[in-house]
């Protein structure tokens, strides 16, 4: 008796097909951009220390990437009140970027801190203690605007995965949660 292997043959060329398909257009649906030159210097791999996994850090770009309204809004820890977004999730300000024209925490420092961004700086609402004169954007090399309150560019830390945890305060001696006078709480 001989065995037939052409449907099981196509049946594993359908999967194959199938699978490189899936695989193509699993890339989250957006279009990949290159980020123009950095005009402004990047912050060192040590200078971003501890090395936040992929996942950490997907998970917090995504909180980081708003499709409209951003609020921030005072929280009071064991660092007294400090700037959180409106979930509750610490931002925090980068010693290096005082007096730069630019944020200066790009390409591998950004993976551990990644931005905090809007579309303009109508989209950023500010809570009871803030100053919404306070708000404005600056550009960043990848072209994003990154919301600034004060002098500061304002980041999240990939390794807070809670509303309220300050997990990046003082790493480096360069990364310290911001009050709400827009000055770096280093205490």
């Amino acid at each position: 008796m001989t065995s037939d292997t052409r449907p099981s043959k196509l049946l594993l060329a359908a999967f194959a097909v199938t699978a490189i398909v899936a695989a193509c257009s699993s890339s989250g649906g957006g279009s990949a951009t290159t980020a123009p030159s950095v005009a402004a210097p990047s912050a060192s791999a040590s200078e971003a220390a501890p090395s936040a996994s992929a996942s950490e850090a997907a998970s917090a770009s995504a909180s980081a990437a708003s499709g409209g309204a951003i609020q921030l809004k005072l929280t009071t820890g064991a660092l007294g009140k400090f700037i959180t977004d409106g979930t509750g999730k610490t931002l925090y300000m980068f010693t290096p970027d005082d007096g730069q024209a630019a944020p200066t925490c790009n390409d591998q420092c950004a993976a551990s801190w990644p931005a905090l961004t809007a579309s303009s700086a109508s989209d950023v609402t500010v809570g009871d203690g803030l100053d919404q004169s306070k708000i404005k954007l600056e550009a960043r090399a990848d072209g994003t605007q990154q919301v600034v309150y004060g002098d500061y560019p304002l980041y999240y830390f990939a390794k807070d995965s809670a509303a309220g945890q300050t997990n990046g305060q003082g790493v480096g001696s360069k990364w310290y949660v911001v009050g709400n006078d827009g000055e770096p709480i280093k205490g």
